[in-house]
């Protein structure tokens, strides 16, 4: 881990155990047009801002305790827990609820209210028959486990229920609400939206409104595409989109916790041309999973034209020599990730301005390189429509550091504040979930470090040592690993001195007298 100083070693992070989560797709006829409900997510909440996603939620204690009290509850259903979930998140969310006939009504709005404010009313109100969960028979048509990129992860379940030609409509509840509206899709047509960059979907629900695309065009309407599903529900592998022509791989490596993985990205569409971004493979297993998708692109015809790296991190350099084996293809990457990595034939150096266009069925994409060196030496960037892959600048989980032998604090904060002048709709990061809200993140980063900086800046009016510059610039993270608070430290005072605030002469630091 080369950001770590000489002698830190940090206990390895574990991969999360999912937790159990579930979702509905609520299906209508209108007319003989076969349509889809999705809600879209307000911009505050903290995750998928602004995505269109399907009613549901994870699977609480309460949940749990209902179906353990109440067995013949549901117990007609494929999974009596998820559908309690579902039910009561279907009431909290949107309104609808079960009319006992196998289909939805809406609530009365109150009662809606109240299980807002307290989960344990949803059982409550059941109890007293004025909620229905009668010949509620919901199928299930796909499970999909979140990649094992953060603390927390779900294994989703996704269920449909046809309402028919129902007319309802959802009700949000009033000023608590997680969605500001709602619409029924053709499923073609929300595929096509997202294609075009037009609406964003969590990653899960790609693959599966493909797979309903799919079915529909192999079944002819939408409630037997939906049949067809339920028989053999797709479960395990799955492509990870996080964006039009932006695949992520994540493989195991040996990085910073609370990361266990590096985000290996493929640019580009199947059948056209694709770039793979940071091949991390080293172990038996990353380079079995690196493998399999090799073999996967090779199998949509497509081309891998190039491997870049975004920086020269051991975590994100795989055994090239192992890789070489699976597909042939040049290096890109900046003068100094070149000279750091063995292989140096079929090379080509990039730096700020070069770009590369792929090209696909009928369509190309365009991304183009930006110099980010702050964490290391020849740090690159990627910025594309769909946003930018970002490397190790920032992360929605954890921390970045800027290592004090190598790294540069005034160009990191350069850095983040020209990310966030480029207005990406997405930031895919080297590590950890990609950020929807990438203003946020990286006013965030902005603001942390710049107060750091302030902080070490300050601390040298009392103290002139490193040691004491470090344990008053850091006294509000108490429990921080001390030799990271040093090098830390070390990396703002030599950004300090290189913009001529301060001096350090005879191993003492000072301010720089004008």
């Amino acid at each position: 881990m080369d950001e770590l100083p000489e002698g830190v070693i940090l206990p390895k992070a574990n991969v999360a155990k999912p937790r159990p989560s579930a979702s509905l797709i609520v299906s209508r006829m209108n007319g003989n047009i076969g349509e889809i409900l999705l809600c879209h997510r307000v911009s505050e909440v903290p995750s998928f801002p602004d995505f269109w996603a399907f009613p549901g939620g994870g699977v609480s204690r309460t949940d749990r305790r209902v179906s353990d009290e109440n067995p013949k509850w549901l117990a007609n259903t494929q999974d009596p827990v998820t559908s309690i979930t579902l039910l009561r998140e279907l009431v909290e969310e949107i309104g609808f609820s079960p009319d006992g006939k196998g289909s939805l009504e809406l609530v009365n709005e109150e009662i809606q209210e109240k299980i807002c404010i307290d989960k344990e009313k949803w059982a409550y109100y059941v109890k007293k028959g004025e909620i229905k969960i009668d010949n509620f028979n919901s199928q299930i048509i796909a499970v999909r486990t979140m990649p094992p990129f953060a603390p927390i992860r779900f294994t989703n379940t996704f269920h449909h229920l046809s309402i028919g030609d129902s007319k309802i409509e959802p009700r949000f509840p009033k000023g608590m609400s997680e969605f500001d509206e709602y619409r029924w899709w053709k499923p073609e047509n929300l595929l096509q939206s997202w294609l075009n960059h037009e609406v964003r979907l969590p990653p899960p629900q790609v693959t599966l409104i493909r797979d309903i695309c799919e079915s529909l065009e192999e079944n002819g309407d939408l409630i037997s595409a939906f049949d067809k599903l339920s028989i053999n529900p797709s479960e395990g592998y799955h492509i990870l989109e996080f964006a039009p022509g932006v695949e992520c791989i994540p493989l195991p490596t040996q990085t910073l916790p609370p990361a266990t993985h590096t985000n290996c990205y493929v640019l580009g569409v199947p059948g056209g041309e694709r770039v793979i971004i940071d091949p991390a493979a080293k172990s038996k297993e990353a380079l079995e999973i690196l493998s399999k998708k090799i073999d996967e692109i090779r199998l949509s015809r497509s081309e891998i034209i190039a491997t870049i790296f975004t920086h020269k991190h051991q975590d994100h350099i795989g055994n090239l020599e192992e890789i070489d084996k699976m597909y042939r293809a040049p290096i890109w990457a900046s003068k100094e990730t070149l000279e750091a990595i063995s292989k140096l034939e079929n090379n080509k150096i990039l730096q700020e301005n070069d770009s590369f266009v792929l090209k696909g069925n009928n369509s190309s994409e365009c991304w183009n390189i930006i110099d980010t060196p702050g964490h290391c030496p020849g740090h690159i960037c990627l910025v594309g429509d769909a946003g930018i892959v970002s490397g190790d600048n920032v992360t929605v989980i954890g921390t970045i550091l800027v290592p004090s032998t190598d790294g540069d604090m005034n160009k990191y904060l350069e850095g983040l504040q020209r990310m966030k002048e480029l207005n990406p709709p997405l930031l895919f990061p080297g590590h950890g979930p990609f950020s929807a809200n990438p203003e946020k993140l990286l006013n965030r980063y902005i603001k942390h470090r710049s107060k750091r900086h302030q902080l070490v800046l300050d601390a040298v009016k009392d103290f002139s040592d490193l040691q004491g510059i470090a344990k008053k610039s850091y006294e509000d993270t108490p429990n921080a690993h001390p030799k990271l608070l040093i090098d830390q430290t070390l990396s703002h005072l030599k950004g300090h001195i290189e913009s001529g605030e301060i001096i350090h002469e005879n191993g003492k630091y000072s301010f720089f007298q004008r």
